[in-house]
């Protein structure tokens, strides 16, 4: 029986060392993960301590912004499933580096779904969107389905709105078997420390470290969000591709615990063993604009393969918490952003 391929991008992110993870756990395919040369690979500590790593996974280099990178990947890797998950994926980095993250995510789409039309036109294609691209949504709108409206409020949200498109096109005009979905808020160990609740964990665990005075720093804490678990989100994602996908079709995934980023925050206080923690609004963490009402309808997605959230929203922050806690415990402090 022939094995299958899969090609990850972003696989050295949060979400695609995830991705990976459970795909190695849970198949025999091959994996290829596409990788820039500067990318830190520490997310992959655990999958490279796999007995079978060398033999069933090989990291790739290029950069979405190389389209000549991109088009040898997919002749090298030919893959039969596509997870494309890289992007410029800070909304915050967004607002200052706006040129850069148009290009990588919707030029850099382009590069690999032309490529791929050319290479791997059978492949069944992954193409992660965003929330974000809802943006400011009516009250009247919620809970946000899939036809509700764009209206992107960061570079970032354009971007993926034009990911989205550029997905959708491709689906049509050249019959290629992609699904696209629109994540709401996820998160959990591995969490880069520009969002929200896991720069507020990271100063938690140097607090209690003696690294940082008992102070938070933090942004916008009254937007509301609806939480998931990034472990559940990459069986979200491995299920779109394995249970008969239908190219073209768009679908909200997200979880089912809803509460306002102050709320969370001070969840992730009373997990502290140091009680006398305060909170500082810092202006530079706040957004120009914010999308502050983001509530998934999920039923589509649910409906189609039956998938479900099982992680709470407690188990996640307390792992996102150790994470950090034992990541200070090795390296010691970390530039606070």
């Amino acid at each position: 029986m022939t094995i299958k391929r899969v090609l990850i991008t972003g696989i050295s992110g949060m979400v695609g060392s995830h991705l990976a993870d459970f795909i190695f756990e849970n198949t025999n395919w091959e994996i290829y993960g596409l990788i820039r040369w500067r990318s830190p690979l520490e997310n992959l500590q655990n999958l490279m301590s796999k007995e079978d790593f060398e033999s069933r996974v090989k990291f790739v280099y290029g950069d979405l912004n190389d389209v000549v990178s991109i088009q040898n990947i997919v002749e090298e890797s030919k893959p039969d499933f596509v997870f494309h998950l890289a992007a410029q994926s800070y909304p915050q980095t967004s607002f200052t580096s706006g040129r850069l993250t148009l290009d990588t995510n919707i030029n850099g789409t382009y590069s690999l779904l032309n490529s791929l039309k050319d290479f791997s036109k059978k492949a069944k294609i992954h193409v992660c969107s965003s929330s974000e691209v809802f943006g400011r949504v009516p009250k009247e709108f919620i809970p946000i389905n899939e036809s509700t409206p764009f209206h992107p409020a960061s570079p970032y949200a354009i971007s993926k709105v034009g990911t989205d498109l550029v997905a959708k096109y491709f689906s049509e005009a050249y019959s290629m078997n992609i699904s696209i979905t629109r994540m709401f808020t996820h998160t959990g160990p591995r969490r880069g420390d520009v969002f929200a609740e896991s720069t507020f964990a990271k100063q938690i665990a140097m607090i209690e470290a003696g690294y940082q005075k008992p102070v938070i720093k933090t942004g916008n804490l009254n937007s509301l969000r609806t939480w998931s678990d990034v472990r559940d989100a990459v069986r979200a994602y491995f299920m779109l591709l394995t249970m008969n996908p239908i190219p073209g079709e768009t679908y909200n995934i997200g979880g089912n615990y809803t509460c306002t980023v102050g709320e969370m925050l001070n969840y992730l206080l009373s997990l502290s063993s140091v009680k006398n923690i305060t909170i500082e609004l810092e202006k530079s963490r706040l957004r120009p604009i914010d999308a502050d009402l983001q509530i998934p309808d999920t039923s589509k997605f649910k409906e189609k393969t039956g998938w479900e959230p099982i992680i709470p929203f407690e188990k996640t922050m307390l792992d996102l918490l150790d994470f950090w806690r034992d990541k200070i415990k090795v390296s010691g402090p970390i530039v606070n952003r």
